[in-house]
């Protein structure tokens, strides 16, 4: 008995659609990315991209600022990042090669774009807020504000201790005064008094690496320069509280700091600051996954879409420091600010506590880790009558916790945040490509831009059907 199956001509001679876009069906991903990059472009906000290119026509014609845009935003959307993959992308691909009109950009020319437009990238990100926010997307009636630690392209293997990297300057410093030698001497004989080229490639490798060392010595003095500048400032703080009530501050006296002494935290040793010397600008973070040389990227997600309202990258390895930045970078980005704000226990601070009368928002912090919070939440009834007074800010904000409204409040933070960050890593979110705190946040600004763009596509989706 015979099975039937679909011929197969390789040969058969095919009549091809005459353009590309006939490949693709109306209600395609691609459509939509080229018709949002489109509407921003007649609304003027990729001036930004264009001003960086030669106003007189001279010179090479580069790929147009729009298709490069396009493609890096639908890239992104794909969980594309890596320049090569892009450019794969534009050759196999059929919604890349809309975006492209069948042209095909060389990886080079998806790394230089990236690179170029850094201060654009970030941006983008606030314009595609704005459509998301135009498309009634962003309530601000309650945000969720966490962090994700994120590798950076750097290696733990080349992350040292001040010893560490002055030992490797001498040593390398030595090796490069001997290679110079030989090289003169080398070079003697065989040119004479004729004038040799450059550096050969070895020398210059070594001369490369110096460099990087030399600038993770650098950081590693701003970030002493930093710290003697902050104790400096509580100094100063104490003072004017002293004179300003005329009572002694409570506590012990802030602590100069002293980087050739390793610091002491709950009887464990911190071991003294170290550089990396691939990318001086990122940090050692210590996740759950082991610690990872990287940056600290920073969101506030609405709680009505998981639209992304706010983003930046930090170097802190602790979020504490967080909470008010991210709250303000919403006030710029839309104007207004959220009725309320969540975080988890790794934003506590009484600082932080205090900004609900500083911003005008109601605060939420977790005071201890979540599985703890919601034993607390089980065992404890809802608190009833008048707030008693004297309590601390710590007692404050447990007590509101507890509250009917503080429990429902809490419980909506996972959901709302960390949901986001579990779709990025579907996305492909596992590391930066760029190196630099810079580059990095506009990596990271285009990760959330284009987050919001899936959201807005599927806003428009439903709306259609």
């Amino acid at each position: 008995m015979a099975r039937h199956f679909r011929p197969e001509d390789r040969d058969q001679s095919l009549l091809f659609p005459a353009s590309v876009a006939d490949y693709l069906p109306e209600d395609h991903p691609a459509r939509f990315v080229w018709d949002v990059v489109n509407q921003l472009d007649k609304e003027g906000k990729l001036q930004a991209f264009y001003d960086w290119y030669r106003p007189d026509g001279k010179g090479g014609q580069p790929y147009h600022p729009r298709t490069m845009l396009a493609v890096m935003l639908f890239a992104y959307t794909r969980g594309v990042t890596s320049s090569r993959k892009i450019a794969r992308e534009c050759v196999e691909n059929v919604g890349f090669r809309f975006l492209t009109a069948n042209q095909q950009p060389d990886f080079r020319s998806f790394a230089s774009f990236r690179k170029r437009h850094l201060d654009a990238f970030q941006k983008l990100f606030v314009d595609v807020l704005k459509l998301c926010e135009a498309a009634g997307l962003v309530e601000l009636g309650r945000v969720a504000i966490d962090g994700r630690r994120v590798q950076g392209n750097a290696s733990r293997d080349t992350t040292f201790t001040r010893e560490a990297i002055d030992e490797k300057i001498t040593e390398l410093s030595k090796e490069i005064l001997k290679e110079a030698e030989r090289v003169d001497a080398a070079e003697d004989e065989e040119l004479g008094d004729r004038q040799g080229d450059e550096l050969p490639k070895g020398l210059r490798t070594k001369q490369e690496r110096l460099e990087r060392l030399k600038k993770a010595r650098e950081d590693l003095d701003e970030r002493e320069r930093k710290a003697y500048a902050e104790y400096q400032a509580k100094l100063e703080a104490r003072k004017r509280f002293e004179e300003e009530t005329g009572e002694k501050k409570r506590g012990p006296l802030p602590k100069a700091p002293d980087p050739s002494k390793p610091k002491r935290k709950n009887g464990k040793k911190k071991h003294p600051p170290k550089a990396n010397t691939t990318d001086p600008d990122s940090r050692l973070m210590k996740t759950r996954d082991g610690f990872k040389q990287g940056y600290n990227a920073q969101i506030a997600s609405d709680e009505k879409s998981q639209v992304i309202v706010s983003s930046h990258v930090t170097q802190d390895t602790v979020d504490t420091r967080q909470l008010a930045p991210s709250i303000d970078q919403i006030q710029e980005n839309l104007g207004r600010l959220p009725d309320q704000a969540v975080a988890d226990t790794g934003y506590w601070s009484p600082e932080n506590a205090e900004l609900e009368d500083l911003r005008g928002i109601e605060i939420l912090i977790a005071t201890q880790k979540d599985s703890k919070q919601r034993t607390a939440a089980e065992r404890a009834s809802a608190p009833k009558g008048r707030i008693p007074r004297g309590l601390t800010a710590r007692e404050l904000m447990e007590r509101k916790l507890l509250t009917k409204r503080g429990r429902e409040a809490y419980r909506s933070r996972g959901p709302t945040v960390e949901g986001v960050f579990g779709q990025m890593v579907t996305r492909g979110l596992s590391r930066f490509l760029l190196r630099g705190l810079k580059a990095v946040q506009a990596e990271w600004s285009l990760w959330c831009a284009t987050h919001n763009l899936e959201k807005l596509r599927r806003h428009w989706q439903l709306r259609i059907a």
